[in-house]
């Protein structure tokens, strides 16, 4: 074995154990997804094959609530496509670290970042300029792999646990956010707190003066590219 294989291999189960604590928040939830899609009257198989597919945890609690009241597949379609919209402005922020990278592998890359494990690597890109595809690999595959399996756990439960929210598995995903958001935070310089604490207070007013003019997964994205802009602009 190689003294690159080697590196490599390390780098991928750095990449493996950084992700812990997003699988820890995954485990739940998937495994809720996996109850909710069997009480919406979809099979194993199903199941299965939209964590395989379409791995986005919002998109497939909507996908559920769209089956069970028998939207047509254009609509399921149009709403999925609008709620991971966001993953494009997250993939775009991840570009400089990985330019030199070769094409299939920042395909690998684009297909299985989630809100997740994007705020895991640009935590990582914020502190030390730079990230490494395999490490990112090792972040992205390990949990897609725990997404997949605790979904089909979560079918196989079924009925046996009818109210997840009763564990505090609703709140699984809201504790995850919250934990990358402080981490965020390590980044960044003292002088310029503050003012990310107006970006983000000016992110939430936007949110809401929109969401009385538009959907709210569509308001979340307008707000977010305004507070982008205005933090650019700001920090030159």
């Amino acid at each position: 074995m190689t003294s690159t294989s080697i590196t490599n291999k390390g780098l991928f189960l750095q990449g493996v154990k950084d992700c812990i604590p997003t699988m820890l928040g995954y485990f739940s939830v998937a495994l809720a997804f996996g109850i909710v899609g069997i009480s919406s009257g979809l099979s194993i198989l199903e199941i299965a094959l939209l964590s395989i597919f379409v791995y986005a945890g919002a998109a497939q609690f909507i996908i559920c609530a769209l089956v069970a009241i028998h939207s047509p597949i254009s609509a399921i379609l149009l709403t999925v496509f609008f709620v991971n919209s966001r993953m494009f402005l997250q993939s775009l922020a991840l570009v400089p670290a990985f330019k030199g990278n070769g094409f299939w592998s920042n395909i690998g890359i684009g297909t299985l970042v989630t809100d997740e494990s994007f705020g895991v690597a640009i935590t990582k890109y914020a502190k030390e300029k730079s990230l490494n595809a395999t490490w990112m690999h090792g972040l992205n595959i390990s949990a897609y792999l725990l997404w997949i399996v605790t979904s089909i756990i979560g079918g196989l439960v079924g009925n046996l646990i009818p109210k997840p929210e009763m564990f505090g598995l609703d709140y699984a995903l809201t504790a995850m956010f919250i934990f990358l958001l402080i981490a965020q935070f390590e980044t960044i310089h003292k002088s310029k707190v503050l003012v990310y604490l107006y970006l983000i207070l000016l992110t939430i007013v936007c949110m809401l003066i929109l969401t009385l003019f538009m959907p709210t997964y569509l308001s979340i994205i307008v707000s977010t590219i305004i507070a982008s802009v205005v933090g650019v602009v700001f920090d030159k």
